[in-house]
């Protein structure tokens, strides 16, 4: 019957394919391709062309000559841990012209196609690398700049879709962009657009290329918190123009959502900067909840749900009125209680967070109720601080610049290339280097970054973030610059890597060992992070820490910025890490100091992997002979540990004792007994022969506390 026999065809086309010599059946499909996805929306650029030598950043190895696809394995049952893109999987990194990832026909080998010159070469990461961070920045270049630089759009895909497309501008065939990461394997497409070439005339991408990043959050580290500070009678709003009111909101939710996209542009930025300076891909995390997406415009007209940075609403005992009081202004000259707003955010943490003892808190927070006063000329409500306390490090900083902050990665480019001048009436021009929008969003992100860099431990550098280079900050995120009003002359016309601001490289080495940027991978850390200095014979100091010596400060007179140190470790991990000993001699370390230093008082920092540090004042004091070496009873000499006599309390005497039993082979130790109150007075030795020796007084409790030692103790 004519059914039956329209059964029977169909039967037989729907037949699988033999399966292949190794086990595997041959399928046609592809792995992982992301489908595409037009967007409606484009970053046009409104600059010439100009062509620029290549970026000094490590270049990944694309493949970009297409070989032939492999039959894909037999289904199995599902792997219960994700298994990174390019284990077991096509080729990661591909670049074809009119045609998505090689597809085979019929089962067949795939057709070698024609790769595109004009496809998207990613330089700042390699193909199938791990990162711990949701938003990574990226860097590239589309053919060869110097060549036939071109203008044009950028579209980015994520991985299945999960993360809406967006569209960043290709300048003189340079591009920078931001990707959204979702945990396990990603792989993303990277399309090129441009008026100068001529387009497919297909759906598919003339110009695209992939990457595979594997994201696996680092949940072993503790977070960084972000909270927002409001008066207890705050009305929630924070300074903007009546434009900006009306076309975004100056309400809470704004507040959140630009803060939120802040602190992702600092965790990217610094995620950047630890790989260039070969740290790998580490860096802060941040608390997150289940809440609806804002990263993305289309999530807030959608209500999509998504796990993102918490911003936590904290609301201080202070009314707005004393927040906003000019005598705590640390802006207003006349003053008197500068710090107050500090100790006020302080005290809110402590309230808010109760910090337990052995865990710290880590807490940036933005002040709200920052305002302007124009009869004043003062921001009132802001102070820019940082530091802390064994419980809570902290960073403030206040809202003075919040309406130029982009709310969401559509806006990051647009935010940072927006000329619009600075309306003194209604919002601050910050130090007068805020012009206009976009030099308002550099100072405001990048000086809030700067506090949360002290608070992280950074002392001001001679360059860098920790200076005032967040003045240029947008050339991270964009390869065009505006006019400056802050400069008075054009912008950078095309910025490259090494035009951009960066994080000195004693901050990473600050970075590399903090609890902050702990990486799943680290070994557990010690508890001990004692540094001890040992003057010895010939000019030597003998430097112990027991989790390693991570690097030496050099200071020259009274230099309070540091221009020298010395380095140890390759930071990877790979090489048994920094040493617990090592061996510094006068010479060398004024070897490294300027011309028109080596001469002077030479002051040392010593850092160890634990976070300890230990200072030694003057380096030629401690390694005399007069100070470093003393003659014991017996003949023989001692050396002085640069801790000894270090003492510069009131009333204090000098007293030194040299303990019997360290000379004499007879003389036994058997018991140490400690005077004190609420400090110590006095340290008694007590031997065998019941005779003893006192280091201080016999003072506080009486008969002090005694701890009896074991026979083989000493």
């Amino acid at each position: 019957m004519p059914f039956f026999k329209e059964l029977r065809r169909r039967k037989t086309v729907a037949k699988p394919s033999k399966t292949s010599p190794n086990g595997s059946s041959a399928s046609t499909e592809s792995n992982g391709t992301v489908p595409t996805t037009k967007s409606s929306s484009t970053l046009s650029s409104f600059y010439g062309s100009n062509s620029t030598t290549a970026s000094s950043i490590q270049q990944s190895t694309p493949n970009l000559i297409l070989t032939a696809s492999k039959p894909s394995p037999a289904i199995s049952q599902p792997s219960q841990r994700p298994i990174a893109l390019g284990q077991g999987m096509a080729s990661n990194r591909n670049s074809v012209a009119g045609l998505s990832m090689a597809q085979s026909v019929n089962g067949g080998p795939a057709p070698k196609l024609p790769t595109s010159a004009f496809a998207p070469r990613v330089l700042s990461i390699t193909d199938n690398s791990w990162v711990n961070q949701k938003i990574i920045l990226i860097y590239g270049q589309i053919a060869d700049p110097s060549q036939q630089p071109l203008d044009g759009t950028l579209t980015v895909c994520h991985h299945q879709d999960h993360f809406p497309p967006t569209i960043w501008p290709v300048s003189d065939s340079h591009f920078k962009a931001l990707v959204h990461l979702f945990p396990g394997p990603n792989r993303i497409r990277f399309d090129f657009t441009s008026s100068k070439l001529v387009s497919s005339n297909s759906s598919i991408p003339a110009h695209s290329s992939w990457i595979n990043i594997n994201y696996l959050p680092a949940t072993t580290a503790p977070p960084v918190q972000l909270v927002i500070l409001l008066g207890k009678d705050s009305p929630g709003t924070f300074d903007a123009v009546p434009e900006r009111v009306q076309r975004e909101g100056n309400d809470l939710d704004a507040a959140i959502r630009k803060f939120r996209l802040a602190a992702y542009l600092w965790q990217a930025f610094t995620g950047e900067q630890m790989y260039r300076n070969g740290f790998g891909r580490r860096c802060f995390r941040f608390e997150e909840e289940w809440q609806t997406g804002t990263l993305t415009f289309r999530d807030w007209d959608s209500g999509q749900m998504r796990s993102e940075a918490k911003i936590h609403i904290v609301r201080s005992e202070k009314t707005v009125e004393e927040l906003r009081d000019l005598d705590v202004a640390q802006q207003y000259d006349k003053a008197k209680r500068k710090g107050d707003l500090f100790s006020i955010a302080m005290e809110a943490m402590r309230g808010y967070f109760r910090p337990t003892p052995g865990q710290k808190q880590y807490v940036s927070v933005l002040l709200l109720d920052a305002h302007w006063d124009t009869r004043m000329k003062t921001i009132t409500g802001h102070a820019a601080l940082g530091g802390g306390t064994n419980e809570i490090q902290l960073a403030i900083f206040g809202s003075q610049a919040l309406q130029s902050y982009p709310s969401c990665l559509e806006n990051v480019v647009p935010a940072f290339t927006d000329c619009t001048r600075t309306d003194s009436n209604f919002v601050a021009n910050d130090c007068n280097e805020s012009g206009s929008n976009w030099e308002a969003a550099n100072v405001g992100i990048g000086a809030h970054l700067h506090e949360t860099g002290h608070m992280l431990g950074c002392p001001h550098q001679e360059s860098g973030i920790m200076l005032r280079d967040y003045v240029k900050l947008n050339r991270t995120f964009s390869c065009r610059e505006p006019y400056s009003t802050r400069t008075k002359s054009p912008g950078m016309r095309l910025c490259l890597p090494k035009d951009e601001c960066n994080w000195h490289r004693l901050d990473t080495l600050r970075f590399r060992y903090h609890p902050c940027f702990r990486l799943p991978s680290d070994s557990p850390a010690s508890g001990d992070e004692s540094v001890r200095v040992w003057p010895v014979d010939n000019g030597k100091v003998i430097v112990t820490a027991p989790t390693g010596i991570a690097f030496v400060e050099l200071f020259s007179g009274n230099d309070e910025i540091c221009h020298a140190w010395l380095e140890y470790g390759s930071g990877d991990g790979l090489s048994g890490g920094p040493p617990r000993q090592i061996v510094l001699t006068e010479n060398d370390l004024r070897l490294r100091l300027a011309d028109d230093k080596k001469s002077k008082k030479l002051k040392l920092s010593i850092h160890s992997v634990g976070q300890g540090s230990h200072n030694v004042e003057d380096f030629g004091q401690l390694v005399s002979k007069s100070s470093a070496v003393v003659k014991l009873p017996n003949g023989q000499m001692g050396f002085k540990g640069s801790q000894l006599g270090t003492s510069q309390q009131a009333g204090s005497q000098p007293e030194q004792v040299i303990l019997e039993s360290a000379i004499k082979q007879t003389k036994l130790l058997t018991s140490v007994k400690v005077y004190h109150g609420f400090a110590v007075d006095g340290i008694e030795f007590c031997y065998e022969d019941l005779t003893s020796q006192l280091f201080g007084k016999r003072g506080g409790q009486r008969g002090g506390s005694e701890f009896c030692l074991d026979a083989d103790t000493f």
